[in-house]
């Protein structure tokens, strides 16, 4: 039996692992880098130890410092959650090699399907050797891992070789593998996966198909079990090859087999061998704990023959906190406040106060709902979603709200190109025109109490905030009845709560204040903007600044001050949270400063070059009109 278990993993997957662990009376370990010394998954189990260092490298990918740190903190077992070394033969034969229980399939399970290109080759199918102009659009893909990262679409010939340099450093990166491949890439295709549990007496389920078309950077968004509209003789065949699949290497534990489903046909893509970030949606609708059933699987028990039954619908989104409109560019910063409505589930790795960091993966949470069917869960999500609070960094909150309400996906019409369609319309900003002035009138209410009354009701208080890029003024009074403002009626203000009345309408405002300056109105967030701007903050037009902290991994070869770049033309890339990001040329002309130099640290909005553009007149180059800097990050 199983009495103390160390997760080799951080985050949500670690505190996950932890609640079952606890329900059952296990002891639980776990390892933390220096920078998430005070993070949630170090705080919560019973034990902790260091690992030095802070990238995935020096920490969560370093095998022997695990297995040494299990063996020091008196752990029996080790669970590998997912990403990192999840998928690692060498780690899960050094974990069985000390002596412990590995909570997952046999090294040689994984050795045969964590690697794409074999796994591909078990199931008779093979990666492209050569690519031709006939073969595109290609996807480049990782061979090891996954996640979206190492992966890129290639349609053009000459883009090729410049992806495949981009996907091989992003594996290296993120797995500790910089072996990549080529297949054909599927447009309008579907995700669609089945979950799969086997013990060590024989037994295999085939627990149910998810979809998870909804992705951005290939990575998953939206999941939900079962996968709509499949047919019973589609869902038949996914749950026959992946049963084969299984056996095929004599698996153990939990796994996913994934497919690409187009024209009524599946294509097999990998199998993962280990749990997966969308496995609530398979417990909700089977009534299962996946954790508990791996840990009862290495402990030799048996499963019943037949898997249980599967009830309703579950839908999972995935709450990140990057910039859906800003080129996905992951955001970090205190997080102030992070809770649900009762009635979901929320599975996360952080807590009111924490900071999100620079170094990992920018998923702060993963909230699941339950019903009898698809529309009301579906429902049920987008309005927990809506009435959730999240404080502190940008996040993708809105943009899963309207996804789950767009008729697409209520009609379960959609496909993995789902936001290349639609990013631009579910991303416009829809601001509260009166969240800046129930932000204004709470700051007005404290004022109040020291003198704020006017004489002359002529003059109002005015103040000026950012919101959805926009600058926004607001206007109020102090009257002799109390906060006045023109065209509502202010039924209440305090600091904390606004009641203002529009037509003959009441609408409630929850204000709340942080010391690091920004101000959220129910989920609104604002920047309050001084009353004298300092002229020193602007940057010089043509400035490219950092989207986000990170590290410049890469400079365009042959790049040096007074060149001439091409409008998009890929200049460097910063890495953070595991991802590459592209900063482009935002127009033609002349590179007159690069300051970004290969290893460098920078912070976000470090200015890292500077562009100065051609106009189309002459060729000269000269300072663009626009005020704004500009600064590119995608990973296509």
């Amino acid at each position: 039996m199983i009495s103390s278990l160390l997760v080799a993993n951080r985050g949500e997957i670690a505190c996950r692992v932890f609640r079952t662990c606890r329900e059952a009376g296990v002891r639980t370990v776990a390892v933390y880098s220096d920078a998430d010394e005070n993070a949630l998954h170090a705080r919560v189990a019973d034990a902790a130890v260091r690992l030095p260092g802070n990238t995935p490298a020096e920490t969560y990918l370093r095998g022997d410092l695990i297995v040494r740190a299990a063996l020091d903190a008196g752990a029996d077992a080790v669970h590998p959650g997912y990403g990192f070394l999840s998928e690692n033969a060498g780690f899960a034969r050094a974990v069985i090699d000390a002596g412990l229980v590995w909570v997952g399939p046999s090294p040689e399970a994984i050795e045969a399907m964590a690697s794409k290109t074999r796994a591909k080759k078990l199931m008779g199918l093979a990666p492209l050797e050569r690519v031709t102009a006939g073969d595109l659009p290609v996807l480049v893909k990782a061979a090891a891992g996954g996640g979206g990262r190492g992966m890129r679409i290639v349609r053009e010939l000459a883009d090729l070789e410049t992806e495949l340099e981009a996907a091989r450093a992003e594996a290296l990166s993120a797995f500790g593998d910089g072996e990549v491949f080529v297949e054909p890439y599927v447009e309008g295709g579907r995700h669609v996966e089945v979950q799969i549990l086997a013990d060590t007496h024989g037994t295999v389920w085939p627990l149910g198909t998810r979809d998870c078309s909804l992705q951005r950077r290939h990575q998953k968004v939206i999941e939900e079990a079962p996968a709509p509209g499949l047919g019973d003789e589609l869902t038949h065949t996914l749950y026959e090859l992946s049963v084969r699949a299984a056996r095929a290497v004599d698996y153990v534990g939990a796994g996913t087999v994934e497919f690409l489903v187009a024209d009524g046909t599946a294509h097999f893509l990998e199998m993962n061998t280990r749990l997966q970030v969308e496995h609530p949606v398979t417990e909700a609708v089977f009534g299962v704990d996946l954790v508990a059933l791996q840990l009862r699987v290495a402990e030799g028990e048996r499963l019943e023959s037949e898997p249980p039954p599967a009830r309703g619908h579950a839908v999972e989104a995935r709450l990140y906190a990057e910039d859906p409109a800003g080129a996905w560019a992951p955001q970090t910063g205190n997080l102030h406040r992070i809770a649900v409505p009762d009635g979901v589930r929320l599975d996360t790795g952080f807590t009111d106060g924490d900071s999100v960091s620079v170094h990992y993966d920018p998923m702060l949470a993963k909230v699941v709902a339950h019903a009898g069917t698809r529309a009301e869960a579906v429902r049920k999500l987008a309005g927990a979603l809506e009435r959730s609070t999240v404080h502190g960094p940008v996040t993708n909150r809105d943009l899963l709200v309207r996804s789950l309400r767009h008729e697409e996906f209520a009609g379960a019409r959609m496909d993995t190109g789902f936001y290349d369609r639609h990013l631009a319309a579910l991303t416009v900003p829809a601001p509260d025109p009166y969240a800046p002035l129930a932000a204004a009138l709470a700051d007005g209410h404290g004022r109040s109490r020291f003198g704020g009354w006017r004489n002359l009701a002529s003059q109002p208080h005015t103040k000026r905030y950012r919101m959805h890029g926009a600058e926004h003024e607001a206007a109020y009074r102090h009257t002799r009845e109390g906060l006045a403002a023109d065209g509502v009626r202010v039924v209440h203000a305090d600091a904390g709560r606004v009641v203002l009345e529009v037509a003959g309408v009441r609408r409630t405002f929850e204000v709340t204040r942080y010391a690091d300056g920004q101000v959220f109105v129910n989920a609104t967030a604002l920047t309050e903007l001084p009353r004298f701007p300092d002229p020193a903050a602007d940057r010089a037009p043509g400035s490219l600044l950092a989207p986000m902290p990170g590290t410049v991994v890469r400079v365009a070869e042959g790049l040096a001050e007074g060149a001439a770049v091409r409008a998009g033309e890929p200049l460097l890339w910063l890495e953070a949270m595991k991802m590459e990001h592209r900063i482009s040329a935002p127009a033609a002309g002349t590179l007159t400063a690069l300051h970004a130099v290969v290893g460098q640290q920078v912070e976000v909005g470090a200015l890292l070059a500077v562009v100065r553009e051609e106009t189309a007149q002459d060729g000269v180059a000269q300072e663009p009109a626009a005020q704004e800097p500009a600064a590119g990050g995608d990973t296509r």
